[in-house]
């Protein structure tokens, strides 16, 4: 089994695990601010992160090495996980994600520069087509521009540099180090953006539950994004989430009644299918040394 293909299966993951905390996002956003669902799921994650490293006998592998690294990176992705939890109430799930999806594009676009990954043919294609499949399902230019569509825009950009600053820390760190050092970050960032205004509201026992799920599915799905990084380019693994798109629209319709079309399932479609071009034929990526810093 190859490691493209391999980095593909961690981001199916990924997916189920990103999806879920959707869903469970817009329970308790009726209840609590976006910095205090990211408080109480970093939390749980830390929880989380030390039991499982006492178990497999892997806390001995945090360190401090790339700590400016670490810094940087769990900022960005604060930044963006907020934003995106902001926007999950004020606008339809599908074109939540579809707005996250250009993701993909910016990580293309970066990686040659901050992550030394040559810019194929092959991945712009695989980009593109993913991204004119999103177009197609969410048909956003037919929406108004809200202040949701906005901060959802805001937070793939945010997502992009994530996932390239966690490609770089994979180079030289383990697993169970990024993901110490991101649940313990983004607990101070939550606490600090929760308690800025001396008041940070407690869950009820009816959210208490959907916390503690969120919680989880946030720290899987970044425990199989950062697998998959590991295993492949920024470059290739990124634009494989164009699935989970598809993904979400089913689920809404189900959900919460959010119309579901032919459209979705021509995008998905293309999104499939460049997911397939990107991973057939980026079997042997090209790539140029970078020395981390």
């Amino acid at each position: 089994m190859s490691d493209i293909f391999r980095a593909a299966l961690w981001m199916t993951g990924a997916i189920v695990s990103f999806t879920s905390m959707a869903i469970t996002g817009r329970v308790v956003s009726v209840e609590l601010d976006t910095f205090e669902i990211m408080m109480f799921r970093s939390l749980t994650g830390i929880v989380v992160v030390l039991i499982v490293g006492s178990v497999a006998g892997t806390l001995r592998q945090v360190n401090r090495q790339q700590f400016g690294l670490h810094v940087t990176r769990n900022l960005a992705h604060f930044i963006g996980q907020n934003l995106w939890f902001f926007a999950l109430p004020l606008i339809p799930l599908t074109q939540l994600f579809a707005l996250e999806f250009t993701s993909p594009i910016w990580v293309i676009v970066l990686a040659p520069f901050l992550l030394g990954e040559r810019l194929s043919p092959i991945g712009v294609l695989a980009a593109t087509l993913g991204f004119l499949g999103v177009m197609i399902v969410t048909q956003p230019f037919q929406t108004e521009i809200s202040l949701g569509t906005i901060a959802a825009a805001c937070a793939a950009v945010s997502f992009a540099f994530t996932a390239i600053f966690t490609r770089r820390l994979t180079r030289t760190q383990s697993i169970t180090c990024i993901m110490f050092w991101l649940t313990v970050m983004q607990a101070i960032f939550g606490i600090i953006g929760a308690g800025y205004d001396g008041d940070i509201a407690m869950p009820s026992g009816a959210t208490l539950p959907w916390i503690i799920l969120i919680g989880f599915a946030g720290l899987l799905a970044h425990f199989c994004l950062t697998k998959a990084l590991s295993l492949a380019p920024a470059s290739i693994v990124m634009p494989i989430d164009f699935i989970r798109l598809p993904v979400i629209a089913i689920v809404a319709a189900q959900i919460y009644g959010e119309v579901l079309d032919l459209w979705v399932f021509v995008g998905a479609v293309i999104i499939f299918g460049a997911n397939y071009l990107n991973i057939s034929f980026g079997q042997r990526p090209t790539r140029i040394a970078v020395t981390s810093k």
